[in-house]
């Protein structure tokens, strides 16, 4: 494992600068992994999996800036999502995982430039989320992603472990969840 760079992790309060902005959408359209023309379809994909959190007030948006750089991002709302209506395109939550959104309503998007991944950013920020979610009362904190994905090791490492996993779109999604406190778990 290589060093850490220095790395400061900053909250983003109300409209994020253009050039973090520009560097935030360029980390998260490469780690999709998809590529996409200007338009509807590229802006929905935005919309359902960053925008939302960038727009909402109340959530929260952290910068790993590592020199003038944005190293990654993690992006995450402090509730429930099974009880909002913003999140109902993502009908998971409410078919599968509203029982674990109670325990773990915290919950976190998250990526990194390629140059910075493996370095302990990732898990920089993750602590951070979860030190906000905890100041903020949630017993617990979640991520859903691909079941078999690379990213759930890294998430286990943070501390998650499977708490449910459901079928969504032809494929199977997992529920990660992370005690806050105590009295949190399952």
């Amino acid at each position: 494992m290589t060093s850490m760079p220095s790395v400061e992790i900053v909250r983003v309060a109300g409209s994020m600068p253009p050039r973090w902005l520009a560097e935030v959408e360029a980390i998260f359209f490469e780690a999709s992994g998809r590529a996409f023309e200007p338009g509807r379809e590229r802006d929905a994909f935005r919309e359902r999996w960053l925008g939302r959190y960038l727009d909402t007030p109340g959530d929260v948006v952290l910068l790993a800036i590592v020199g003038d750089t944005v190293a990654g991002y993690l992006a995450g709302a402090l509730s429930n999502p099974s009880e909002q209506d913003r999140f109902s395109d993502l009908d998971y939550f409410r078919t599968h995982f509203a029982e674990p959104c109670r325990r773990f309503p915290a919950h976190l998007h998250i990526n990194l430039a390629p140059a910075f991944r493996s370095l302990g950013i990732g898990r920089r920020l993750i602590e951070a989320f979860a030190v906000l979610a905890g100041q903020a009362g949630a017993p617990g904190v979640h991520v859903v992603t691909g079941k078999g994905m690379r990213n759930v090791r890294f998430y286990e490492r943070c501390g998650f472990e499977e708490i449910a996993s459901a079928p969504w779109h032809g494929r199977d999604v997992v529920f990660l969840g992370r005690a806050l406190g105590s009295g949190a778990g399952h």
